[in-house]
């Protein structure tokens, strides 16, 4: 079922709607395009960061100059950081694809809605558990 599903060519304008079997072939074959063009723009970008890094390894005389140019490369490099997890979150729902077990709640088995992995396809809760999560995390943070 999975290797279809990377075999699959979808028109420009396919989108999955409820009126098809959940996690159908062309389901999955979407949001394994979507995953992997969402990590080939984070890939690019981070190699445009490598770049910019290089190129900012100039002194500057200036102290206002050097802070300013120091906290832009640290944010610069806290981005990339939040983005080189965000691939491994990608990674994660890509193997999930192969297993079959994208699409599925991991805490409840139920299916996530498709308007939930359309916003976010790394999404591993429904919205339900989510908020349940969210919900003892608040809890437990009070204490």
């Amino acid at each position: 079922m999975n290797a279809l599903a990377s075999e699959i060519v979808l028109p420009a304008a396919y989108r999955p709607s409820d009126d098809e079997p959940f996690m159908n072939e062309r389901q999955l074959a979407y949001f394994k395009g979507k995953l992997m063009d969402w990590k080939d723009d984070i890939l690019r970008e981070s190699k445009g960061t490598v770049v910019n890094l290089k190129a900012e390894t100039e002194n500057h005389p200036d102290l206002v100059d050097r802070a300013s140019s120091e906290s832009d490369r640290a944010l610069e490099l806290r981005t990339r950081d939040r983005q080189r997890k965000l691939i491994s979150k990608i990674d994660e729902a890509l193997r999930r694809i192969e297993d079959g077990s994208y699409g599925y709640c991991e805490e409840t088995g139920e299916p996530i809605s498709l308007g939930r992995l359309e916003a976010r396809p790394t999404a591993t809760l429904s919205v339900e558990a989510q908020e349940r999560h969210e919900r003892r995390e608040r809890v437990h943070r009070d204490d």
